[in-house]
């Protein structure tokens, strides 16, 4: 019976693993000119990874592009040109949308194509290097990395808890408001008619029709 449990509690630590938004394999085609972007919403004191390598299907050096990551307020965290593959790593401060834009540097016919894999949170970490340091392996190591799993899986029903707390409140203040709008636009027209009964009763005083 224990072992059962046991199961079915692995079973769906795997399960809440597979649906968490942690690492993503894009690919990106740029046009010859312009700039295309991705954009993930990740909330603060989360890590992120992402490797990307321009991919040209025709002989010859792959053309150079330009890449530059932002944060939510517009801090640059990562900024560079005329390369033709990279690496990019930080810890988010802020939460919102964090922005990468691609560019080619150079006009090249038919574009060129970008492949990103980008990590966040437990898929970020470097695993071999945490087994190394705290010389564990095999069942451990697994264990560890469902134990960062579920860290993350708290975390995440967290954030999201307070986002909806958040738009909860938005949702009531702005009902509020509209409430009072309403009951003032209402006060508006009564007020409205009565002085158009008024000045109407003065004008036919006026030409003695009542």
């Amino acid at each position: 019976m224990a072992k059962d449990n046991i199961l079915r509690a692995l079973v769906f630590l795997l399960c809440c693993i597979a649906i968490l938004p942690s690492s993503r394999a894009i690919w990106l085609n740029l046009p010859s000119s312009g700039t295309k972007c991705v954009s993930e919403e990740i909330q603060s004191n989360v890590v992120v990874l992402c490797d990307y390598m321009v991919i040209s299907e025709e002989r010859g050096p792959a053309p150079q592009i330009s890449v530059k990551v932002t944060s939510p307020y517009g801090n640059n965290l990562h900024n560079t040109q005329n390369v033709t593959s990279g690496q990019f790593a930080f810890t988010t401060v802020e939460t919102g949308n964090y922005l990468a834009c691609f560019w080619l540097d150079t006009y090249h016919q038919g574009g060129a194509s970008v492949n990103i894999d980008w990590r966040t949170g437990i898929a970020a970490r470097d695993w071999d290097s945490v087994a190394r340091k705290e010389k564990i392996e095999g069942v451990e190591l697994e264990l560890r990395k469902l134990e960062g799993a579920v860290e993350a899986i708290h975390e995440n029903l967290i954030y999201l808890k307070n986002r909806e707390a958040e738009m909860r409140t938005v949702s009531e203040t702005t009902n509020a408001r509209v409430a009072w709008f309403s009951i003032m636009s209402l006060g508006v027209c009564i007020g409205a008619s009565v002085l158009q009964l008024w000045h109407l009763k003065r004008y036919f005083q006026k030409k003695k029709l009542i």
